[in-house]
């Protein structure tokens, strides 16, 4: 995930605990250390929702690309704030269902970055996958380093996974999503989640957590995330907690996240 806090020394001590193999544990992921799964309980003490918000995000990463790869036609993507490989990671989704397709992931966190040159760059004859490493608020660099993998003439999903409760400023979201989607060709989609603030529970357990030295994260209602789709359509079933969006099965509790996809005309 693209966070404000990366210590580059720390990122590579196995006995220092780091966000991203934090985040990897909570997700099922096998890329962490003792002291990111002591971390990550002591963090889920406080805030439990943070473990099931995490599971069921790959989940809805794992449905939305591969209605855009299936349905959509799309065969390029752009995942922002990618984190740590875990399983089933956007090409690996994609690419089952259309080998051809072209994936670019982007963090600047120094930990993906190492992990990201051996596990997810690589081209085959079908497709490719690449990394850029750049910040989310610099869209202008990761778009000119992304051009040289993805043809900006043809569609191109671009995804804000989780990650933009770390910028505080909701104008400044919606600049860096609008400034990521404008050069994007029509037909090219948005894919944004985020966790929200309809739980007091959930509000109660992240404030403990910022309380506690963790990086504050913004949780913010259903609408304002509604207006970072502005100028795109919505689709069906629109923005909704993430374990409904087209779920494959009953598993559909409420969960204080929510997520859409969106089209560009």
């Amino acid at each position: 995930m693209t966070r404000p806090d990366h210590d580059p020394a720390a990122a590579l001590q196995p006995d220092v605990p780091h966000a991203a193999r934090m985040w990897n544990y909570w997700m099922g992921g096998k890329d962490n250390f003792a002291a990111d799964r002591a971390a990550g309980d002591a963090v889920a003490q406080v805030y439990p929702e943070i473990v099931d918000m995490a599971r069921q995000s790959r989940r809805f990463l794992i449905r939305v690309v591969r209605h855009l790869a299936a349905e959509a036609g799309i065969r390029q993507f752009l995942d922002v704030g990618t984190g740590l490989p875990t399983m089933q990671n956007t090409h690996e989704v994609a690419q089952t269902v259309a080998p051809r397709s072209r994936i670019v992931y982007v963090d600047n966190d120094p930990m993906v970055l190492v992990h990201a040159r051996s596990l997810l760059v690589g081209t085959t004859e079908q497709g490719s996958t690449t990394y850029v490493h750049a910040d989310y608020h610099d869209p202008e660099k990761i778009l000119a380093e992304a051009a040289e993998s993805l043809d900006f003439d043809q569609p191109i999903a671009a995804m804000f996974m989780g990650v933009m409760g770390y910028e505080p400023d909701l104008a400044e979201v919606r600049a860096i999503v609008d400034r990521t989607m404008a050069p994007l060709a029509p037909g090219s989609h948005l894919v944004l989640w985020d966790g929200t603030d309809t739980q007091p529970a959930v509000v109660e357990g992240a404030e403990k957590l910022t309380q506690s030295g963790g990086v504050p994260y913004i949780l913010r209602s259903p609408d304002l995330l509604e207006s970072c789709f502005r100028g795109l359509t919505l689709v069906d079933p629109g923005l909704v907690p993430i374990t409904r969006w087209r779920p494959d099965d009953d598993d559909t509790a409420y969960i204080d996240a929510y997520g859409a996809v969106a089209r560009k005309a």
